[in-house]
C-alpha cells in the first residue's frame, strides 16, 4: 500500500484512490473524480507557465444524502495533498447588501489556513537553530555569564565546566521542574467597540482590526515565573518567530492558496431554486451570482494582499432532496463540470465502516477505553446487528447515513464508558445479545428513535 510520505508528484490517481480507501468505504466514483482533479494539478505544475495559466481546475459537484462521505472525501484529499482546505456552508452566505457573511470571506479563510501551514513549515526549518538559541538563553538564566576577559583562567574553566554540566542536565530533562523568570510579551490588545469598525466592514476590506490595534499600542514585556519545561516552549516559539522571514512565508502561503487551495462548499442545494423575491429565499440567486466570479476566477483582497481564485479547486456538495442541480443558475452549473452521485449507505456498508477504515469507529472506542485498562472485543454478529439497526433506523426515520453509527455506538457503550475504570471485569465482550439488550427497545420504538437516536 501507498505510504503518505511518498512524494505527491509521484501519486497516480489509482494510488490516491487506494489512500482514500483506507479511511472511506465505497463511493468509488467520487474518489476517482477527486483523484483525477488532484493529479491534474500535479500535471499542470509540470507544464510551461504560458500554458499552465490557461488550464483551470475542473470543479466538482457531489450529489448525495448526508452522512455518505462527501465532506470526508474532500478533507482527506486535502490532507493527502497537504493543501490548504476550508469547509464553508453556502447557506450561511448572504447577498452583498444584506447583513451576514459575504462570499469572499471563504477565500480569506483559505489564505489564513495557508499562512498557518507555511508558518509551521518555516518553523520546522528553523527549529534546530531555534532550539540551540533557547538552550543558550535558558543556561544564561540558570547560570548567568560573567566578564571572562577580566577573569583568571581557572575561574573561566570552572564556569565552562559547570555550564556544560547544566547543559547535559537540561537536555536530559532533569531541570524541567525548576522555576525560572523569563521576559514574556504582554499580548493584551485593548478592546474598543466602535459601530461599523472592527467587524464586518474591516473584514470585507481584508483588514484585521486586532492587528491594527496591536501596532498602535506598544507591546510591553513582563517578567513571568515559569517551569523550565514551560519556558522552553514559550522561548522556542519566540525564537522561531524571530528567525523566519515572514514576508517569504506570506508569499509562499498566497502561492499555495492560489495553486493548491481547496474550498468545500457544503449545502449548495440550499441556495438553489428561483426565489419569489420575498421571505427567506430573498437572496438565494444573489448569493449564487456573488459566488460566480470567485469560482470563475477573480482577485480577492485579504490582509496579506491580493489573492487570485482562478486555480483554486472548488468542491460543492448537496443532498438535492428538494431542489436539483439544474435549479442553480446556468452560469454556476457550468463552473462545476464534474458531477458525481454518491450512493446512500446500507447495512453492508455500515459493517465495512465499523471494521475496515484505518481509524474505524470500533478502533476509536477500543483505544479510548484501553486508557483505563478496559479491553473491548466486538464479535462479528455484534457488528452485523449494529449495522442492521443503523440501516433500520435510517429507513424508518431521517436517513443520516454513517452518522447514525455514532449515535448507536454512544448509546451501546454508554454504561461501559460511564463506569470506566470502576468496572471489575476489564474484558468486555460485545456480542449480538448485548447489542439487542441495549438497543432493540429503542430501535423498534420509532417515536423514541426520533428523539434518542
Amino acid at each position: 500500500m501507498l505510504s503518505l510520505e511518498k512524494k505527491l508528484d509521484e501519486l497516480t490517481p489509482r494510488q490516491i484512490v487506494e489512500e482514500l480507501d483506507k479511511y472511506i468505504v465505497g463511493q468509488t466514483k467520487a474518489k476517482r473524480a477527486v483523484a483525477i482533479a488532484l493529479r491534474n494539478r500535479i500535471r499542470r505544475q509540470k507544464l510551461p507557465r504560458s500554458i499552465a495559466q490557461e488550464i483551470l481546475p475542473k470543479n466538482i459537484l457531489m450529489i448525495g444524502p448526508t452522512g455518505v462521505g462527501k465532506t470526508e472525501i474532500a478533507r482527506r484529499l486535502a490532507k493527502l495533498s497537504n493543501s490548504p482546505f476550508v469547509k464553508v456552508e453556502a447557506s450561511k452566505f448572504t447577498e452583498v447588501g444584506y447583513v451576514g457573511r459575504d462570499v469572499e470571506s471563504m477565500v480569506r479563510e483559505l489564505v489564513e489556513v495557508a499562512v498557518e501551514m507555511a508558518k509551521q513549515s518555516a518553523f520546522e526549518e528553523v527549529r534546530p537553530k531555534a532550539e540551540a538559541n533557547v538552550e543558550e538563553r535558558l543556561l544564561d538564566i540558570l547560570f548567568p555569564r560573567f566578564d571572562q576577559e577580566h577573569s583568571d583562567a581557572d575561574r573561566t574553566e570552572r564556569f565552562n565546566r559547570t555550564r556544560e554540566k547544566l547543559r547535559q542536565q537540561l537536555r536530559a530533562g532533569e531541570l524541567d521542574d525548576r522555576f525560572v523568570e523569563v521576559d514574556v510579551q504582554d499580548r493584551f490588545v485593548p478592546f474598543i467597540d466602535v459601530v461599523g469598525i472592527g467587524g464586518q466592514g474591516f473584514e470585507e476590506m481584508g483588514v484585521n482590526f486586532g492587528d491594527v490595534l496591536s501596532h498602535l499600542f506598544p507591546r510591553k514585556t513582563k517578567k513571568k515565573r515559569l517551569k523550565v519545561s514551560e519556558a522552553r516552549q514559550y522561548l522556542l516559539r519566540e525564537e522561531q518567530e524571530n528567525l523566519i522571514d515572514m514576508e517569504a512565508v506570506i508569499r509562499s502561503a498566497i502561492e499555495r492558496a492560489e495553486n493548491s487551495g481547496i474550498i468545500f462548499l457544503d449545502e449548495i442545494d440550499k441556495i438553489a431554486g428561483r426565489e419569489s423575491g420575498v421571505g427567506p429565499d430573498v437572496s438565494r440567486e444573489g448569493v449564487q451570482r456573488d459566488l460566480l466570479p470567485i469560482v470563475e476566477g477573480t482577485n480577492v483582497n485579504t490582509r496579506y494582499g491580493m489573492v487570485n481564485t482562478e486555480h483554486i479547486l472548488f468542491i460543492a456538495a448537496g443532498a438535492f432532496h428538494v431542489s436539483k442541480p439544474s435549479d442553480l443558475i446556468p452560469e454556476l452549473q457550468g463552473r462545476f463540470p464534474i458531477r458525481v452521485e454518491l450512493e446512500a449507505l446500507g447495512a453492508e456498508d455500515f459493517k465495512r465502516i465499523l471494521k475496515e477504515p484505518k481509524n474505524s469507529l470500533i478502533k476509536q472506542y477500543e483505544a479510548l477505553l484501553s486508557t483505563e485498562g478496559i479491553t473491548l472485543r466486538f464479535t462479528d454478529d455484534a457488528i452485523e446487528a449494529i449495522a442492521e439497526m443503523a440501516d433500520y433506523v435510517n429507513r424508518m426515520t431521517e436517513n443520516i447515513g454513517a452518522r447514525r453509527l455514532h449515535t448507536l455506538m454512544e448509546r451501546l457503550l454508554e454504561d461501559i464508558s460511564f463506569e470506566g475504570a470502576d468496572l471489575e471485569e476489564k474484558l468486555q465482550i460485545i456480542d449480538a445479545d448485548f447489542v439487542k439488550r441495549k438497543l432493540e427497545a429503542v430501535v423498534k420504538d420509532v417515536d423514541l428513535s426520533n428523539y434518542v437516536l
